[in-house]
């Protein structure tokens, strides 16, 4: 297989590797990103790769939370330009779409192209247009491609509350869900500034799962592959080796799940610890249920506009 340019480009982004060193991955690879990136990584060139390479597309990231707190919803709209993405009009439709998430559950399923959508777009909205109908509407009136990309919603079960987070605007958007044990407990407002400071920690830390528990074992069994190769390829002996595993295992859990993660507003405390210093101050046990992240444009590579080619091609018209 032909290694692009674009190829190496994309590998360099994703694990900071030397452009040749990038190169190499993807022959011995025959050109597989993953495994390339896998390769990279025993050979001790790259840490662990950026969850997503190419994060371009313009939009909105944004979050509905009922009043009661016992419901959220997360939703990205993609548009080609962020010019349009400050359109008020175009803002109104994402934050209502949040809601109707929210408050009319719809199911998702799962496309390629657009996740979630096709079980979204037929629902009304408070112009009486089905959401479908608006989206329509508003790339007629704005001139500009647009489609609800995702979306997730969280109830609450028993106790506990739901909040969200965004940040820079919609360029990133949490929702978090905690538990507690006793209903006056929800209702106080420390549990939703615990929520909201979740949300905080997810959008920044990115992790993977909540606790260590829910790491996939195939996961598992890649990364200690991968740790194991990384050691003996610094000359440590297989039994040296073994054990540095062991460590480097338990460091990987402190990166991606969310419990075990160092608190981004006070680096002398873990998230489990955060859980229950603030269980304790309150009476009660509170602990993490769930969180969903969404980044704007995750995945998907950006509207390149060749402005020279533009022109030349209407004066040729």
């Amino acid at each position: 297989m032909e290694i692009s340019a674009s190829m190496v480009k994309e590998l360099r982004e994703r694990t900071g590797a030397g452009m040749m060193d990038c190169k190499k991955a993807l022959n011995e690879t025959g050109g597989d990103l993953d495994k390339a990136i896998d390769f990279l990584r025993e050979k001790g060139l790259a840490a662990a790769a950026k969850k997503s390479g190419r994060i371009a597309a313009e939009g909105l990231v944004t979050a509905y939370v009922a009043p009661d707190h016992r419901v959220g919803a997360l939703v990205e709209v993609n548009s080609e330009t962020d010019f349009v993405a400050k359109n008020p009009a175009f803002i109104d439709f994402t934050n209502e779409v949040a809601k109707i998430v929210a408050e009319q559950d719809p199911k998702v399923v799962t496309s390629d192209e657009q996740p979630g959508a096709k079980a979204l777009y037929d629902l009304v909205m408070s112009s009486g247009q089905t959401v479908k109908e608006t989206i329509t509407e508003l790339v007629a009136t704005i001139g500009e491609n647009m489609n609800v990309r995702r979306f997730a919603r969280l109830a609450v079960e028993g106790h506990g509350t739901v909040e969200s987070y965004i940040h820079m605007g919609g360029k990133i958007g949490v929702i978090a869900q905690v538990s507690c044990g006793q209903a006056s407990t929800a209702e106080k407002p420390e549990l939703l500034a615990l929520a909201r400071d979740l949300g905080m920690q997810v959008a920044a830390a990115r992790p993977d799962y909540v606790r260590r528990e829910q790491v996939p074992s195939e996961a598992l069994e890649r990364e200690k592959s991968i740790f194991k190769a990384q050691a003996m390829e610094e000359g440590k002996p297989e039994a040296i080796a073994e054990k540095i595993v062991i460590g480097r295992v338990e460091k990987y859990y402190k990166e991606i799940c969310l419990v075990e993660q160092i608190y981004i507003k006070d680096s002398d405390k873990t998230i489990s610890k955060l859980l229950s210093e603030v269980g304790q101050n309150l009476g009660d046990t509170v602990d993490v249920v769930s969180y969903v992240r969404f980044e704007k444009g995750e995945g998907l590579e950006k509207r390149q506009d060749d402005f020279a080619s533009e022109v030349m091609s209407q004066i040729k018209s």
